[in-house]
């Protein structure tokens, strides 16, 4: 078998070919690399972008979280220092209205027009409550008079309602304060049970007996009450 020599034109020509056809191949492995390359940045670059998202968004709703919170915070702050005030202000009108009341009740025995009928009365209350057929009767020496005048009549209207006698005495050694407003002490078995029907003590009563009522009538009824007395 013989072989023929190739021209030196020829081998140029080859190797053009060889050169180009290469080239060629690098220039499709490049272009491959390349779109492979962006294809890659694209999806990379989608990742990141929906990452950034995410952490902006979750910032954002901590940062509103936070917002939304510190808001509501501050209102009820708000809120409960207004309600303070005005619970504060209801406070000291209350103990005006009543400290007034007092300062009042001193002159209730001189000016008061009933005040022999208003000493019945509260002679009369202690005789239903302690039921005992002899009491005795603590009062101001200044009222002496009308004390007696108003357990007398106290007897007889405990006599005829209860069916009952009932010996009513005044204690004429130990009088109550002059500075009292009023009102009298009622002793019974032998003095161990003891009933304040003075005005103080009426009045006292009124300040913790009295006051959600007096609250409803000055402030109106509390909504938020679940439980009435």
């Amino acid at each position: 078998m013989s072989s023929h020599a190739l021209s030196d034109d020829q081998v140029a020509a080859e190797l053009k070919k060889m050169t180009a056809f290469i080239r060629q191949e690098a220039l499709e492995k490049a272009r491959e690399i390349h779109l492979k390359a962006d294809e890659e940045f694209a999806i990379e670059k989608s990742k990141l972008v929906r990452e950034e998202i995410a952490a902006i968004d979750t910032q954002y709703e901590k940062k509103f979280k936070q917002a939304s919170m510190s808001q509501q915070i501050t209102r009820s702050t708000t809120a409960n220092k207004t309600r303070i005030k005005v619970l504060s202000a209801r406070q000291e009108l209350l103990d005006k209205l009543f400290e007034d009341a007092r300062k009042k009740l001193k002159d209730a025995s001189t000016k008061s027009k009933n005040y022999e009928e208003i000493l019945q009365g509260l002679i009369l209350e202690g005789l239903y409550i302690l039921a005992e057929k002899k009491v005795e009767l603590k009062a101001r020496k200044a009222d002496k008079d009308k004390v007696l005048s108003a357990s007398k009549k106290a007897a007889e209207e405990y006599k005829k309602n209860f069916g009952q006698e009932v010996e009513v005495k005044l204690d004429e050694k130990d009088w109550l304060p002059e500075a009292s407003a009023g009102g009298v002490f009622i002793l019974g078995s032998a003095g161990k049970i003891e009933l304040n029907n003075t005005f103080e003590e009426r009045l006292r009563l009124l300040e913790t007996d009295a006051l959600p009522s007096i609250r409803a009538t000055l402030f109106g009824e509390n909504t938020n009450r679940r439980f009435k007395d």
